[in-house]
Parts: structure tokens; C-alpha cells; sequence
């Protein structure tokens, strides 16, 4: 290892040296702990015996060669501090861990398995300018093999259970929340205790790699979340490592999150090479296609409060981290949870910005939500809402379409269920709703029962409300939604030039009486007109103002009687003319039509 490096926070790979490291005899430990007397390793091995870890190079770092340490064995660090009491803690760069509430790290070989991947690898891509639907899960609650909180499909489970339905309903990529070893179901894994260790909830190291080869087989990419701001605050992880503030803020001012996790000190070269290492560590050694970063505002402002400043040094730890990542792994996807203004979160690192190659765009979100959210009389009042995102859409940065996990939780309600009105009313307006998703310029994330028009709110002890499909509103909507995404992947003039000011334009943004609107995206050949109906009342005689075209044809309708609408296109063309298409829109409405020329 290249230790200069490892202090100075520029290296990642300190897990090539860091954990424990098996050959055909046994294993070697090494652990960095700098303020330690004395370390012992205890396992199965030793018959959780102590035998003694030795200084070396320095003095800050343990190490110690253990004959007959296997793969699949357990063992702990026994930490003695400086006044001479000790503390078993897990490894912090573990590569297994044992299920909560038991913290033995597990010993693992890497090296076993062999992907069969080198096609996807190979012309994998960020996708700027193609088609990216995101499904985003909880591994542990799409489907369940029983009604117990803590029974689980495996890894290797759920090849069959989960790729099947990404196919048929056509999603490119997973977005899975934190995989990483977590001791509390409750954080969903945003509160880690193994940033190495894939959680034992769902098996071991070896069969995520076959479920991640898996996907990439049938074309799938998977994105993984990270979680860069903070960890958990449990005795045996990395709180208090060697009886100092090694990984966080000596200050609990600044030291406790809003969540009451410890928050890492970025300033420090050891807490970033960590850090780095263990994103690099899920794209090198699982295959792993993208990293979305969670809680970047609270890496950018100190506790993710504006009024208490920008947080320089966690600034440039993770433009420098992104840079460095971006380098190893180009067609890696680099995405920011991230709710500022801050400048910059997608410009490249090296032309100053933070190096993500998306934002979350969440001012989309918050005011579509919130315009959907309202009665229809005030819709005329609040039309702007809509149109305020492309204000800002081509000149900040990179934006993806969130509609994450966060958003059907707490008491917000499922995104179904936000849509205003009662039971029946909320569905014509979530089919409009998703195609204004749709047609809008950025990439899409959708949370896993969105698809299904799930009302209760997601719980990760139970799977999803799949029986619901046995009601015809929420098959119908399935299906809707089976169609919509299917539309949009093979639609290039739906995402070829999301970037690209050439790719949309507005058709109508003034129709605040009767919230109407209209835009047409396109890839520079194909020609897609979306027009929407947000009011509660049918808008007949409606005059859409669309230049060089002979005619409009419907390609989809949310109001179509297949989906649970109330209108059969038994007519699929209208004429333009004088560069006028006369519409007759139902209410809650949403059509795309082709544009003939």
C-alpha cells in the first residue's frame, strides 16, 4: 500500500492491504489504529482465543499472519485502549459480517468467483443520451418468502424473482439501497457498520456477485447507494476505533448528525482513503455500474445548514474522490442525493465542480408533488410550479427524475395516493401525472409499488402490496405503466437529447385557465408532441399551435379506455392546419402523439 497516500487521502485501494486477506495456510489480519496498546484477533480459528496483532511500518498499523484462519470463519479485534480496557470491535474494512445483532466480521475470498460479464462491462455507459429507468428497492422487502420481518430472499433468490420483472417492465437499471452491513433494519442501511461487507440479510460476497452478473447478463444495470456523511454510533464499529475520534469529529457540535450517526471527518487523509476505497471497492471488485451518494448537502454545508457554511474540506473530499473515481471507472454513474443550489454538484472535478454525472432534481419533484397534491380549483393559481423547472433545467446541472423511497414514507403518503381527490380520482391523475414524467427531459427513478398505484405506505418488514393487482384499477394502472416505460425505451426522442436545448421546446405554457400544456421533445428525426389536461373538466375545441406538421398521431393516452380511462381512439390522427391541431382533451389527461411532416 502506498502509505504516503493512504494519509494524505489519495489512494483507493487500502483494502488490497487493510482486512483480512486469506491464502491456502491462513489468513493475514491488519488493522490502522494509531492510538491502540495492544490489539489482539479473536475467531473461530483461535477458538476465540487472543493472539496478538504486531506493529508495523510505522506503528499506527496491526498485523499478525493466522495459520488455519479460513474463509467463512469469524473473528473480532479485541482494541485495548490507552487506559487499558478493551473493546471487540468488527473490521472496519471486513469483507462479511455476521447478522445483526451479532458483529463478528467473516472472512472472506474475494478472488473465488470469476464474472462472466465482459460484454455489459464493455459497452456500459452513462446513458446521457439514451434511455435510463431506474427501479429503485429495498432489497429485503420486493417480495418476501413469508410474512416474518427478517425472512428474506438471498441474493441468489432473487435472480429469478427480480430480474424477470425488470424485463417485463422494462427497466435498464436497479438502484438498490445500502447493501453495505447495517445493525438496524429500521436505517435501511444508511447507517453503516461494514462499508466492505455485503449484508448477511441476503447472503454472502460471492452470491452478489452472481446476482450483479446476473443482471448485467440480461442487460440490467445495478447502482448501489453509498452513504459518504455519516456512520453508525454502535460500540464494536467505527466509533471510537482505538479509543479516539478516529473516523469522526473529536466536537459533538459537528460530530452527531441530524439522525444521531457520527459524522466522518473528511479533513482527515485516513476517513477519506477509507471512504474512497470502499466506493472503488464496490465498482472494482462486485461490478457494481453506479454509486448514488447520499445526503450530499450535508457534505457541502456543515450539518446541511447553509446559514453554518460551506464544509470546504468535505467539499474537495468528494470532488477529489469523484475525479479519482471517474479515472478507474469512466462508464461508472456518479449520482448526488443532493436538495442545495449549490454550483457545480455535475460539473467535471476537474473543471471545478464536484464530478456527479447526475443530480437529483429535487425542486422537480417537491413542486410537481405539490401541484398534484392540490385541488383542481387551484391548479390556475399554482400553473407556474410546472413550467419553473425548465427555467433552470439547462443551465445548473445534470438532472434525474426522483421519485425515491423518501417520498413514501413518514406520513407522505405513497405517490398514488398524493394525487388529489378521493380513491377513483387519483388514478386518471397519476397516469397524466407519470406521463408528464415521462416527457419531461431527464432521466427516471422510480420506487418500487409506484408502478403498481400502491397506497400504503412502504414498510421494510412487509413486501409489496403485489395482491392489490387483483383489483382492475391497479392491474389497469400496471399495465399503463408497462407501457409507458416500454414507450420511453424504445423512444429515442423521449431521452437522445435530454441535455440538449434542441430537445425540448414548450408548444403552449399559457393556458393558466384551463392548465393545459403542451411541449414537444425530440432527437433531431422522431417528433413528439405531449400535451396535458391537469384540470378536472374535459377541454374541447382546444387548439394546439405545432409548426411544420401535416399531422399528429396518438402513440399513447392515459384517458384510454385499456388503462381504465374513459375513451376509445378509435381514431389515431388529427389534421394540422394552419399550424393548428384541434384536441379535444378529457379531464386528467395526458397524449402523446407523432408528429407527421
Amino acid at each position: 500500500m502506498d502509505f504516503y497516500g493512504f494519509y494524505t487521502g489519495k489512494i483507493f485501494d487500502a483494502y488490497e492491504f487493510l482486512g483480512a486477506h486469506p491464502d491456502k495456510d491462513g489468513t493475514t489480519f491488519r488493522t490502522f489504529a494509531p492510538a491502540a496498546s495492544r490489539i489482539t484477533v479473536i475467531g473461530e480459528f483461535n477458538d476465540w482465543q487472543e493472539w496478538e496483532l504486531n506493529k508495523t511500518y510505522d506503528g499506527n498499523f496491526w498485523e499478525c499472519y493466522a495459520k488455519g484462519a479460513k474463509p467463512g470463519m469469524m473473528y473480532k479485534y479485541r482494541i485495548y485502549r490507552q487506559d487499558g480496557n478493551c473493546v471487540e470491535h468488527c473490521d472496519p474494512y471486513g469483507f462479511g459480517m455476521e447478522l445483526r445483532p451479532n458483529f463478528a466480521s467473516i472472512i472472506r475470498d474475494l478472488s473465488h468467483y470469476k464474472f462472466k460479464d465482459s460484454k455489459w462491462m464493455q459497452k456500459r455507459s452513462v446513458c446521457k443520451d439514451k434511455p435510463l429507468n431506474i427501479y429503485e428497492l429495498h432489497f429485503g422487502s420486493f417480495k418476501k418468502p413469508s410474512e416474518k420481518a427478517d425472512d428474506w430472499y438471498t441474493y441468489v433468490e432473487m435472480i429469478n424473482i427480480l430480474i424477470p420483472y425488470l424485463k417485463e417492465n422494462d427497466y435498464n437499471y436497479i438502484e438498490i439501497m445500502p447493501l453495505s452491513e447495517h445493525p438496524c433494519d429500521e436505517s435501511w442501511g444508511y447507517q453503516n457498520t461494514g462499508f466492505f461487507s455485503p449484508t448477511s440479510r441476503y447472503g454472502t460476497a460471492e452470491e452478489l456477485m452472481k446476482f450483479i452478473d446476473a443482471c448485467h447478463k440480461n442487460d440490467i444495470g445495478v447502482i448501489m447507494d453509498f452513504v459518504p456523511v455519516h456512520f453508525a454510533v454502535d460500540h464494536y464499529a467505527l466509533a471510537d476505533y482505538d479509543g479516539t475520534s478516529l473516523y469522526e469529529y473529536p466536537h459533538q457540535d459537528v460530530g452527531v448528525s441530524e439522525w444521531g450517526s457520527c459524522n466522518f471527518m473528511h479533513s482527515r487523509g485516513e476517513v477519506r482513503s477509507f471512504l474512497q476505497s470502499a466506493a472503488n471497492y464496490w465498482l472494482s471488485v462486485y461490478h457494481v455500474d453506479g454509486i448514488r451518494m447520499d445526503a450530499i448537502s450535508r457534505i457541502i454545508y456543515w450539518q446541511g445548514e447553509p446559514a453554518r457554511g460551506v464544509n470546504n474540506n468535505a467539499v474537495d473530499f468528494i470532488r477529489e474522490m469523484n475525479r479519482g473515481l471517474k479515472t478507474l471507472h469512466p462508464t461508472a454513474m456518479l449520482s448526488a442525493e443532493d436538495s442545495t443550489s449549490f454550483e457545480g454538484v455535475t460539473k467535471p472535478a476537474d473543471q471545478g465542480g464536484l464530478g456527479f454525472d447526475y443530480k437529483w432534481d429535487m425542486g422537480w419533484m417537491n413542486d410537481t408533488l405539490d401541484y398534484f397534491r392540490t385541488a383542481p380549483e387551484y391548479r390556475s393559481r399554482d400553473y407556474h410550479k410546472l413550467t419553473f423547472s425548465m427555467m433552470y433545467y439547462y443551465y445548473n446541472d445534470v438532472f434525474l427524475l426522483p421519485l425515491s423511497h423518501d417520498e413514501v414514507v413518514h406520513g407522505k403518503a405513497t405517490i398514488a395516493q398524493k394525487m388529489h381527490g378521493e380513491y377513483e380520482e387519483k388514478f386518471p391523475q397519476a397516469r397524466a401525472f407519470y406521463m408528464y414524467m415521462y416527457a419531461h427531459p431527464g432521466k427516471k427513478l422510480n420506487f418500487m409499488g409506484n408502478e403498481i398505484g400502491q397506497l400504503r405506505e412502504w414498510d421494510e418488514k412487509r413486501e409489496q402490496d403485489w395482491d392489490i393487482l387483483k383489483y382492475p384499477i391497479h392491474d389497469a394502472f400496471h399495465h399503463f405503466m408497462q407501457k409507458l416505460n416500454h414507450l420511453y425505451m424504445t423512444t429515442p426522442a423521449l431521452s437522445a437529447k435530454d441535455y440538449e436545448n434542441a430537445g425540448f421546446h414548450w408548444l403552449d405554457c399559457h393556458q393558466e385557465e384551463r392548465c393545459i400544456y403542451a411541449f414537444e421533445r425530440t432527437d433531431g428525426k422522431e417528433r413528439i408532441a405531449a400535451v396535458f389536461n391537469f384540470s378536472d373538466e374535459d377541454q374541447k375545441g382546444y387548439e394546439l399551435p405545432v409548426e411544420d406538421a401535416k399531422e399528429l398521431e396518438v402513440i399513447l393516452a392515459s384517458d384510454d379506455e385499456t388503462f381504465g380511462g374513459c375513451k376509445k381512439y378509435t381514431k389515431k390522427k388529427v389534421k394540422v392546419t394552419d399550424g393548428k391541431a384541434v384536441l379535444d382533451l378529457s379531464a386528467y389527461s395526458a397524449v402523446y402523439y407523432s408528429i407527421a411532416v
